[in-house]
């Protein structure tokens, strides 16, 4: 058996370390030493893509004349390349990514897969905390948000991501919401009590059960689709 190729590794401010590594011709992303992602299980990752989108897309009565969707974290770039492959043209896939070292490996070591996304017209890459970028957008700026950074609330990647669950930011994602506009997110498990924390702050949630590669067989991820209450 081949050995795994170390490619390259970020340590966070917190000392948490993000190292990407190759075996054969696939490619795993860990965290503090644990797969995080790779490129074989991918499904669940476009999926978040195809459910938040699906407004959206070119056949649909309520598309906008322009999209706009904001993707939190770019990981190995499959649900930036499944939400290109959805919203046709014109539109904007706006990608927020906290470490500089993953948006460059997408570019060099995975850009087989999906580095070309990142020159893509539509695509625009912004590095930064997704909690105070989120913080920088105008009321009613997107018609969709994508959300997977964390695995839950209560299994958090880095830990100054607990701010990303409390009442004012998730008033603030629901007031950057275009009407009819949803905030999806990727979870590795269903979480009964983020979902009723969404309902609180004024949410209507739809539960997905997802699979994490498309011959699985049993859908241990999930993925919930939130709507401003006030507007549905």
């Amino acid at each position: 058996m081949k050995p795994y190729i170390d490619l390259g590794e970020s340590i966070m401010a917190d000392g948490t370390v993000f190292s990407l590594h190759q075996h054969d011709n696939d490619f795993y992303l860990k965290f503090n030493g644990f797969e995080l992602m790779s490129t074989i299980q991918t499904y669940s990752e476009e999926m978040l893509a195809d459910i938040g989108c699906k407004h959206i897309l070119p056949d649909k009565k309520t598309r906008p004349e322009h999209p706009s969707v904001l993707i939190g974290g770019l990981g190995l770039g499959f649900t930036l390349k499944r939400a290109l492959q959805l919203v046709g043209k014109p539109a904007t896939v706006e990608v927020a990514e906290l470490m500089p070292p993953l948006i460059e490996w997408n570019r060099t070591f995975l850009v087989e897969y999906n580095g070309p996304l990142l020159d893509d017209p539509r695509t625009k890459i912004t590095q930064g905390d997704f909690f105070d970028i989120i913080n920088s957008k105008s009321p009613a700026s997107f018609d969709v948000l994508l959300i997977d950074i964390d695995n839950t609330p209560d299994d958090l990647i880095t830990a100054g991501n607990f701010r990303m669950y409390s009442p004012a930011f998730l008033a603030k994602l629901k007031s950057i919401l275009k009407p009819g506009g949803c905030v999806t997110y990727w979870l590795s498990e269903p979480a009964p009590k983020f979902n009723k924390l969404l309902g609180k702050a004024g949410f209507n949630v739809e539960e997905h059960a997802a699979r994490p590669h498309i011959k699985a067989k049993r859908s241990r991820h999930c993925i919930y689709v939130a709507r401003d209450s006030a507007r549905t």
